[in-house]
């Protein structure tokens, strides 16, 4: 399973999930399905945004598990 670590990298940065939310320009309904993982896709552009967003890598924004 892929996990989105949004929520992680947000408060590791000291910021938080509004601030994401009105970054992104996204509905609230599919911001919230999207970092708490409830969502089977995220559009690559989602992906550039949080990635410029958080400076990170996509490497540093999912995580692969076994579940």
């Amino acid at each position: 399973m892929v996990k989105l670590k949004a929520l992680e990298l947000l408060q590791k940065q000291g910021k938080t999930r509004y601030w994401l939310y009105k970054q992104l320009g996204m509905s609230y309904q599919n911001f919230s399905r999207m970092v708490n993982n409830e969502t089977k896709s995220i559009r690559y552009e989602n992906i550039e945004a949080l990635c410029f967003l958080l400076d990170c890598t996509p490497n540093d924004l999912f995580e692969v598990t076994e579940d």
